[in-house]
């Protein structure tokens, strides 16, 4: 299954319900001017296929990551959306500078707003369904 995205593509898997991640996957495609990415939710079987490849106890990462199948890499929390941010383009990229600032601090601001993205922007009861127009750019 993992082995059937394209090397030249990046996989942003996302927590399908909800509402921040959603409205971030969102902003990524409108501004995807390379068709760089595709998309899937962590609670997918291709989300789950590479959760238990890269051994990510899901108890404790309610993260974005960023599967990068070219080198079979895995990029988490911070790290991953910096990495995201540089493929989009101007503005968006600039927010790469923020690589200077310490994993281990960017992670924790990371992680304040993950633990309370629910009561901030809310959840949805199910994942997102891509409409047909974006459909190509989702694995399940």
């Amino acid at each position: 299954m993992i082995d059937k995205i394209p090397k030249d593509k990046q996989l942003i898997l996302f927590d399908g319900v909800c509402n921040l991640c959603n409205s971030s996957v969102l902003f990524v495609i409108k501004r995807d001017k390379t068709d760089k990415f595709l998309f899937a939710p962590l609670q997918s079987d291709i989300g789950n296929a590479i959760i238990k490849k890269f051994n990510i106890d899901s108890t404790k990462t309610d993260s974005i990551l960023l599967y990068r199948p070219g080198s079979d890499t895995l990029k988490y929390k911070s790290s991953a959306a910096l990495h995201i941010s540089k493929k989009i383009g101007f503005p968006t990229n600039l927010m790469a500078v923020f690589f200077v600032i310490p994993t281990f601090i960017r992670n924790w601001v990371y992680d304040f707003v993950a633990r309370n993205r629910y009561k901030w922007y809310g959840k949805k009861e199910s994942c997102m369904i891509p409409t047909p127009e974006l459909q190509s750019k989702f694995l399940a």
